[in-house]
């Protein structure tokens, strides 16, 4: 299996995450089930061989080339074959930030690109389909991007969300949704209008998401601390609060992900 990751070139990093590539292939007969899981983030993803099988109806994948919104909870895809993928892993405000579209539209769905952004959906396929290697496909996609984000005004309402996203990461998800209207100077009907439209899910939500990324970042760095600590330190009420909101966005009980699943979270690594 190979594996590759590079960070945007400004001033594309305003939202753009990072690029990221694998290519593996499965045995043939064998079938590999990957757990996708909330993480406060979205992708624009290119399938360049056999793309995946959504175990979810209400989450296919339709297209080789596909923008993923805000997850409302996990799903499973099913990997046979030979998987060869470019993905773009865009910041919270991403989507909001390159298409004029609202970006809740694309909430808990992986929408063809073909449909959002035809202009460019074909021919950078195509480009990347053609490229020889990682950084070929880096640079290709930095083109488009920034011909794209060139085109784009930021509005105030925008840089007003971005400041709510970057309170929320600082605090890990631990703080109120009225402390956030207020800073935003916004009614709370407004922010919550606001960042739905612009981020693409409910500011109650997406703080749910990054308290539970939290939750996974510090078993990440500290494989050695216990769900008591985890729960305190990721600021859940208690053990009954943090297995209610496991269930929900991964469908394992804490203990049963820390089992399963690699603890890494994509929205608080660097």
């Amino acid at each position: 299996m190979s594996f590759f990751t590079a960070k945007p070139s400004w001033p594309l990093s305003l939202f753009v995450k990072q690029y990221w590539a694998i290519d593996n292939c499965v045995p043939i007969g064998d079938e590999y089930i990957q757990r996708i899981v909330p993480n406060g983030l979205m992708e624009l993803t290119f399938y360049l061989d056999s793309k995946p099988t959504s175990l979810d109806d209400h989450k296919s994948i339709e297209d080789r080339a596909l923008i993923s919104g805000h997850l409302k909870s996990y799903y499973d895809i099913s990997i046979t074959g030979t998987l060869s993928m470019f993905s773009v892993t865009l910041l919270p405000f991403g989507v909001g930030m390159l298409l004029n579209l609202p970006a809740d539209e694309i909430y808990d769905h992986n929408v063809p690109l073909k449909y959002l952004l035809p202009e460019i959906s074909c021919r950078l396929e195509d480009s990347l389909y053609e490229a020889n290697s990682f950084d070929e496909r880096v640079s290709l996609t930095e083109k488009c991007l920034m011909a794209l984000y060139g085109s784009k005004s930021q509005s105030y309402e925008m840089k007003r969300i971005i400041d709510s996203v970057h309170l929320i990461k600082n605090s890990k998800g631990s703080v109120q949704v009225d402390d956030l209207s207020d800073a935003a100077c916004l009614s709370r009907k407004q922010f919550e209008r606001t960042f739905l439209n612009l981020i693409g899910t409910t500011p109650k939500q997406f703080l749910k998401t990054v308290r539970f990324q939290n939750s996974i970042h510090i078993k990440q760095i500290d494989p050695s601390a216990n769900l008591t600590e985890i729960a305190y330190c990721s600021g859940y009420y208690d053990q009954a609060h943090m297995i209610n909101d496991y269930k929900s966005l991964s469908g394992l009980t804490p203990g049963q992900y820390f089992k399963e699943c690699d603890p890494f979270s994509d929205f608080f690594d660097n």
